[in-house]
């Protein structure tokens, strides 16, 4: 066995050239040969038990080189690439140049190896400091938002529809006086205000009184959902037959301790002020972690390959897959119902692909370029935490040399980004 390396014309595309000996090649034949012997048939012998050399003869040496090629060069190709100490980050473009029983098997592999990072500046850049601040006017608003949520919904008589009310409405659509297919509907309860109709029809039902008809005229947006409709002028006949008000609770001790743990408004008022000031904290964090990330990859060089690009891209359709399946839908139909292609979806997300690349290779550089290094501690500690959040066995989890591996890989990036803000010129 042995394998020739040059480089190509194309910026970090290697071209690998694997020589296996006659004798391997020979011995995965056999293998392929053993695993299907029972299904080959010839006349003057039971199935399964024709002789290799007879099923070459009968029909023609090559059947078994494709498949024993698939038995033998996995394994053999991943061997030279951990001993030759490659970075391959695509997947290889094989073509073979001898394949013959009796004679060695040469074939070639068109990679790309990891591109280098040209650091740029990473200690001491200047970034803007982010602070958000709790104002009582944020806090008055999430106490609004829990009145809203335990309401008293109440029927009036003796006035007109206003913002805020709850409309018991039928309608019926019609475009050019034809009615449209899900147009029409009775006591459908319209919340106004919500602008979940056509822009233009709640406001035109503001005003009526309980029992009275009216002609609302709307047109559908350019880009509504149904083509048939979409920019068209449509007339709905609405009658009104109940408005319904949201009786707020007042805001007082007794409000408190329906819809919290707390005793008294004031404790309820310190808790959300508490919450919302961790959330900005959080939020101030991770936008200042994005902003380093950024700065550092601007600052930096690389030529990412397309195979790279390539294999990222697969992963992210897999991912979408994978999230999709569990709504029930597969990728094809998704990319379907929103009328784009692989190819259009591919497009769009190259960009999105080749910023992650550059985030995680300039990352890693800094953590080469900076020594850092993870301790057992932090490690076995990390994957105790996750063992607890996903009910493993935390010995097992330590066990998987993959896992561990990963788990100090994410511990490697989040000490890079934390040692890029905490050496950052912050005003």
């Amino acid at each position: 066995m042995s394998i020739k390396i040059e480089k190509t014309e194309n910026n970090n595309e290697l071209k690998l050239e694997f020589t296996v000996d006659a004798q391997t090649f020979i011995g995965g034949i056999e293998k392929v040969f053993k695993k299907n012997a029972k299904y080959f048939t010839v006349p003057g012998f039971r199935k399964g038990k024709v002789p290799m050399n007879i099923v070459e003869k009968h029909y023609g040496t090559e059947i078994f080189y494709e498949d024993a090629f698939n038995e033998i060069v996995p394994e053999i190709y991943e061997k030279e690439i951990e001993e030759n100490k490659l970075e391959v980050v695509s997947k290889p473009k094989i073509d073979i140049v001898q394949m013959e029983k009796g004679k060695d098997l040469i074939f070639t592999a068109v990679v790309n190896n990891k591109p280098e990072v040209e650091l740029g500046k990473y200690k001491g850049i200047e970034l803007k400091k982010i602070e958000y601040t709790v104002e009582d006017k944020d806090i008055e608003h999430e106490l609004g938002h829990m009145a809203e949520k335990n309401a008293r919904i109440v029927t009036v008589d003796n006035r007109a529809v206003k913002n805020g009310d709850i409309a018991v409405i039928d309608f019926e659509g019609s475009i050019d006086g034809v009615p449209f297919e899900g147009g029409k509907a009775e006591k459908h309860e319209l919340e106004i205000g919500s602008h979940s109709f056509i822009e233009g029809f709640e406001d035109q039902v503001v005003g009526m009184k309980i029992n009275d008809e009216k002609d609302v005229k709307v047109s559908f947006p350019e880009d509504y959902f149904s083509k048939d409709l979409a920019g068209k002028p449509a007339v709905f006949k609405v009658k009104l037959h109940e408005i319904k008000e949201k009786e707020l609770p007042k805001m007082d001790d007794e409000f408190a301790k329906d819809v919290s743990e707390f005793d008294t408004l004031d404790e309820l008022k310190a808790d959300i002020r508490k919450k919302m000031e961790e959330e900005n904290e959080h939020k101030a964090k991770h936008e200042t972690e994005d902003k380093a990330i950024e700065t550092v990859c601007d600052n930096s060089k690389l030529d990412i390959p397309d195979g790279m690009i390539e294999n990222e891209l697969d992963a992210m359709e897999e991912d979408l897959d994978r999230r999709l399946a569990y709504q029930g839908m597969r990728i094809d139909q998704y990319l379907k119902l929103i009328n784009k292609t692989k190819e259009d979806f591919r497009k769009e997300m190259r960009p999105e692909a080749e910023k992650s690349i550059k985030v995680r290779l300039v990352l890693e550089a800094i953590v080469k370029d900076a020594k850092i290094e993870i301790l057992d501690k932090e490690l076995n500690d990390k994957i105790a935490e996750l063992a607890k959040t996903y009910g493993r066995a935390e010995d097992e989890l330590k066990k998987n040399e993959e896992f561990k591996k990963y788990v100090s890989s994410s511990l490697e990036t989040e000490k890079a980004i934390q040692y890029i803000v905490d050496n950052a010129k912050i005003k």
